[in-house]
């Protein structure tokens, strides 16, 4: 994609901005986008936006407090909670097992769960596609079976198996 407005350079900055369901987007060059700073005005974006603010600003919720005496560390770098709501940074990768408890909050607001699933290619990933759909059926088919909604689960099963059949 191109700046829409120089149409020469690819478009790095990317604003968007919905007002009553109204989508406006903007795609910019960075020398357009420094050129027209007051556009960050116009579409409410901070341009001093860092991630460490970001952090610190949900680990200051209620979900999630950190008590600046009694923080822990991790063993391997002696980063400790308050240095990540500080700088958006762990000190390496332990530190993630070390505050895993204490994270948990965290990730599940910002990524509204604690597990990563990832995103597939659509053009590479039918196969893996096709896997979840059915992981998700049979989640919804043992519930069913749970609540003695034997026609949806009939149906379910069907459904399951015709994936099954198309993997194959």
């Amino acid at each position: 994609m191109f700046c829409q407005e120089c149409q020469k350079r690819p478009a790095t900055v990317h604003f968007t901005q919905i007002i009553n369901n109204k989508k406006t987007e903007l795609h910019l060059c960075s020398e357009c986008a420094r050129k027209h700073q007051e556009l960050a005005f116009t579409f409410n974006f901070e341009p001093t936006f860092s991630i460490n603010k970001f952090f610190a600003g949900l680990m200051d919720s209620p979900l999630f407090q950190v008590q600046p005496v009694s923080s822990p560390e991790c063993p391997n770098c002696l980063v400790n909670l308050r240095r990540f709501a500080e700088t958006g940074r762990f000190g390496c990768s332990r530190c993630y097992r070390s505050f895993g408890d204490s994270l948990t909050p965290l990730f599940r607001r910002v990524q509204g769960t604690t597990q990563h699933t990832g995103k597939v290619p659509k053009r590479a990933g039918g196969k893996l596609t096709v896997k979840r759909e059915i992981e998700k059926l049979k989640a919804e088919l043992h519930q069913a079976v749970q609540e003695e909604a034997y026609e949806k689960a009939a149906e379910l099963r069907d459904r399951i198996r015709a994936l099954e059949d198309k993997l194959q």
